[in-house]
């Protein structure tokens, strides 16, 4: 077996050669081919870089062109303007009055129109003018336009006089100073700030003082109370009567202690006294028991009892 596989890989010098020959001429060919295919693929590369490059430099010079193309038309543009030419409107001195005269009036003046402006600004804000000198006071005009037109200004004697408006003021007296004449009498529970003023030696103060002390009480009893806020009650007896039927007077046995408190003949210790009193006795029948109280005098109890609805049981 063995020499049947040597004999059959043997090979004679000419033939080993010949063997070495063909292997050498494949691997030239091999390797030609790739060098060939390697140089094709370079050219390829360079021509497309170069079509790259040329497509870049043609977008290049369109781009300059129309930059180039854009600045030709606007000098054209710009040469071709011109401005329009202003009609120049002639002088005409004529007497005038700055007070009446329109636009046209004073462009046929010499006067620019924005000076013009001014004079009619001035105008519709209520300016006018008096006397000759006050044209010159216009904003803009020089010493050189006002003596050139000083003498053509013409001033109406109506436009120099200041009209000024007089105010026709009726005197009114004011109700302090109206007063009852002798011999009204209001009554004190029922008159008000307004009737209170009209009787003399009452101004608006004491008319508020009285109203407020009124509503405090429920009422006055007797014109004396007035003494409570220092009022002579000698001279106004004159002018004052009594109505009882419009005096609150207060249950005991019904009221709260802030209700109690709050009227002028009643402290809040007196108060406390008496809703105490009400919560451990009961109803009050009689303000007896107080007087054995050191917050009440006999004095309080005497004015308490005066203002007294009734001291019925509470229901």
């Amino acid at each position: 077996m063995q020499n049947l596989f040597k004999d059959f890989f043997y090979f004679s010098r000419g033939e080993k050669r010949g063997i070495l020959m063909l292997i050498a001429t494949i691997c030239i060919v091999f390797l030609a081919g790739y060098l060939i295919s390697a140089w094709q693929r370079r050219d390829q590369t360079s021509l497309d870089d170069k079509l790259i490059q040329a497509i870049a430099q043609q977008e290049y010079e369109e781009f300059i062109a129309s930059l180039e193309e854009k600045e030709q038309s606007g000098e054209k543009q710009y040469t071709s303007y011109k401005p329009k030419k202003v009609e120049s409107i002639p002088v005409i001195f004529a007497s005038f009055n700055p007070n009446t005269a329109d636009s046209i009036t004073f462009r046929h003046l010499g006067l620019p129109a924005w000076m013009t402006k001014n004079i009619l600004h001035y105008r519709a804000k209520g300016g006018k003018f008096r006397k000759t000198e006050d044209f010159k006071k216009i904003y803009g005009m020089t010493e050189d336009q006002y003596s050139v037109l000083s003498p053509y200004i013409h001033i109406p004697p109506e436009d120099t006089v200041r009209h000024t408006p007089q105010l026709y003021i009726t005197e009114t007296v004011p109700v302090e100073n109206i007063k009852y004449k002798t011999g009204t009498i209001l009554d004190l529970n029922r008159a008000d700030t307004t009737e209170l003023k009209k009787v003399p030696g009452i101004g608006s103060g004491i008319a508020r003082l009285i109203v407020g002390y009124r509503q405090r009480l429920g009422g006055f009893y007797q014109i004396e109370q007035l003494k409570d806020i220092n009022l002579d009650t000698q001279q106004l007896q004159a002018w004052f009567s009594i109505d009882l039927t419009n005096v609150h007077r207060i249950n005991l046995n019904h009221t709260g202690i802030d209700r109690l408190r709050s009227h002028p003949y009643i402290n809040f210790y007196q108060a406390k006294a008496i809703v105490e009193y009400r919560k451990k006795k009961g109803s009050l029948t009689s303000l007896k028991p107080f007087s054995l109280y050191e917050e009440f005098t006999k004095a309080d109890l005497e004015r308490i009892m005066e203002i007294l609805d009734s001291l019925k049981p509470k229901e």
